[in-house]
């Protein structure tokens, strides 16, 4: 017979020291048997309830029916009810302080009523056997500062859909058949890691998953949390990492989510100077109280350990450090020293990277953080906030903003390509060109570039050369790989009938053969963090816009060397400078990869500062990278 679960006196301590990092075993609803009867033991947080019961289909949601108990002086409500079982749907209902009568979905549930209905469903996510234990070994090992990581940035409901039936309007892929078509794709292409958007269980599809009423829950559009597993084991399977977006900046006001939780403010702060957001209408976690504090640990640890995700993407990083961010004078309170720094912030991501890290080496934490906050891929033991990598908002900016020119105004503007090496070791940097870059008006990728269509097509694979051989790892939000000419929508799959089209299939082969050198070629990827691993060999030709310079490899041998035209001009009597009289052997040019490389011998002739140089005819928004 299993052990009877309960909130026992330990619980309510590690819970209320904000230090119960598995918290989600007890909290939300577990099937179990007591006294021999199969049932499910029911626990919810409600500090200031005067009541609560569960309501479901298996009571006729009777308020009176499944009272629960307090258990104990921390708020905490439970219950065993004999008969129910996994599928079964319930919610919460909650006689608050005043007496105002809340519904509320399982904040620690891990299954939820497909949208629009808004009940939380039983589920028994400990049946699952996973198949991924060489891929959790080898896991513990991983150091992202020397390993490939080129992230494929997926949004699961829009990468593909089947056609719209009645029965079926939305036209979602199951997580499994996702799994299997996404995995062929990726590994296909070369990507090291998907980031998949919009997991956590969501209302509104047009908030594309930002804003989170089931925390632990994998969203039901795609099928059951034993389904998510799957999807997550196949990929491991297929050598493939798995990323989460992760959202604990803020959570929306729906009745039946976590604000008011119990007639009070029990996940946000009380004041709306420090618990609303103005600008998305969203409530802000209260991080100073530990039971929130430990909701959101323990949650992370969810993913990480019970769902095997390999990282998280933590969103709008800088909304959560700045008490001001995106705020008036007289919508925000300073901290106890009077400034703008959110200390209780700060504070939750030491905690939280730390407890990542010591439990499960080799995960990552990626901050999307735009500020010149100091120090977030930082030690926390030196005051930094303990991330593994940090998104590189200031290179995307300069970057797009460089693409987006004439190539005749380039000239004038080249210090926006070369300036991100002025700064490129201050943190541990990812490369992003993500889903914010291609909504909202701003275009396509190829369509942010200038000119006629096929001048197009030709700066975006000078741009994706580009990216691909710059420090830093990398990030491309799906459908920019072939050229997507529409901006992305979460209502339609991708444009895939493009790639009938030859110049999309043309490009989509060239970003492939970025993602095999990328991943092959330790030069491009494991000294990103240390300025022995890059070197201009000329970052001023601003007049032709090229730029030039080498990646090393740790060994010293297969070092690249790369060169980028940004102008629709022929250089044929172009020459670059080179660091030593070796051969140079051109692996990939504007065309693609190469099927045989092209031997080019240096000579003794002096060039951007160097004693030798190779003579090489520079095509028209030409690319040369060569190995040495």
């Amino acid at each position: 017979m299993e052990k009877k679960l309960e909130f026992t006196e330990l619980d309510q301590y590690l819970f209320g020291q904000g230090t119960h990092y598995d918290v989600y075993k007890k909290l939300g609803a577990h099937p179990t048997t007591v006294d021999r009867k199969r049932g499910v033991y029911f626990a919810v947080w409600a500090p200031n309830a005067r009541s609560v019961s569960v309501i479901g289909d298996f009571n006729g949601w009777d308020n009176n029916a499944n009272p629960m108990q307090k258990a104990g002086p921390i708020g905490v409500f439970e219950t065993f009810i004999p008969k129910v079982k996994a599928g079964d749907l319930y919610k919460f209902h909650i006689v608050g302080m005043h007496g105002e009568e809340l519904y509320k979905c399982d904040p620690y549930g891990n299954w939820a009523e497909v949208r629009p209905g808004t009940a939380s469903r039983v589920a028994d996510i400990s049946k699952y056997k996973w198949n991924d234990s060489d891929w959790m070994r080898a896991r513990k090992t991983f150091d992202e500062s020397v390993s490939p990581m080129s992230i494929y940035e997926v949004h699961p409901g829009s990468w593909k859909k089947h056609p719209s039936t009645d029965e079926d309007p939305a036209g979602f892929y199951n997580y499994r058949e996702f799994a299997h078509e996404l995995a062929k794709y990726v590994k296909d292409m070369g990507y090291t890691h998907v980031e998949l958007m919009g997991i956590a269980e969501h209302p509104f599809d047009g908030s594309w998953g930002y804003q989170v009423t089931g925390y632990y829950a994998p969203t039901a559009r795609y099928g059951s949390p034993e389904d998510f597993k799957y999807m997550v084991d196949y990929l491991h399977k297929n050598k493939i990492g798995v990323i989460l977006d992760w959202v604990p900046a803020h959570f929306p006001k729906d009745a039946q989510g976590l604000a008011n939780f119990d007639g009070t403010a029990v996940y946000e702060h009380a004041d709306p100077r420090q618990g609303e957001h103005p600008d998305w209408g969203t409530k802000i976690f209260n991080y100073g109280r530990n039971e929130v504090k430990n909701f959101l640990i323990a949650n992370a640890l969810f993913w990480v350990e019970e769902c095997h995700v390999d990282g998280l993407r933590v969103d709008a990083v800088a909304s959560m450090l700045y008490l001001d961010y995106g705020k008036q004078d007289g919508q925000w309170v300073a901290n106890q020293y009077g400034d703008n720094k959110n200390l209780e912030a700060i504070e939750l991501f030491r905690h939280l990277n730390s407890m990542i890290k010591k439990r499960n080496p080799g995960v990552v934490m990626i901050a999307e953080e735009s500020t010149a906050w100091p120090m977030v891929t930082g030690a926390p033991e030196d005051g930094g906030l303990g991330f593994s990598l940090k998104w590189n908002m200031g290179w995307m900016n300069d970057f797009l903003e460089y693409m987006k020119l004439d190539p005749y105004f380039r000239k004038y503007n080249h210090n926006k390509m070369t300036f991100a090496m002025m700064y490129a070791y201050s943190e541990h940097y990812i490369l992003v060109i993500s889903h914010d870059e291609v909504v909202h008006l701003k275009c396509s990728m190829v369509n942010k570039m200038p000119g006629y269509p096929d001048d197009k097509f030709k700066n975006l694979k000078a741009a994706y050369a580009f990216m691909f051989c710059h420090p830093g790892k990398k990030l491309l939000f799906m459908g920019q790989e072939f050229a997507q000419l529409r901006e992305w929508s979460e209502e339609r799959e991708l444009d895939w009938y493009l790639l009938e089209e030859e110049p999309h299939k043309d490009i989509q082969k060239f970003v492939r053969g970025l993602l095999h050198l990328y991943k092959k070629y330790p030069a491009l990827h494991a000294v990103d963090n240390t300025p022995e691993g890059f070197e201009w060999i000329n970052a001023d030709d601003g007049d032709r816009s090229i730029f030039s310079f080498v990646r090393k490899s740790p060994t010293k041998r297969n070092n690249i060397l790369v060169v980028c035209n940004f102008t629709p001009v022929d250089r044929l009597d172009y020459r670059v400078g080179v660091p030593k009289k070796k051969q140079y052997k051109l692996i990939m040019n504007e065309q693609g990869m190469l099927d045989k490389p092209v031997v080019y011998k240096a000579e003794k002739k002096e060039s951007d500062n160097q004693d030798y140089s190779v003579a090489y005819p520079l095509a028209a928004y030409g690319v040369g990278i060569f190995l040495y």
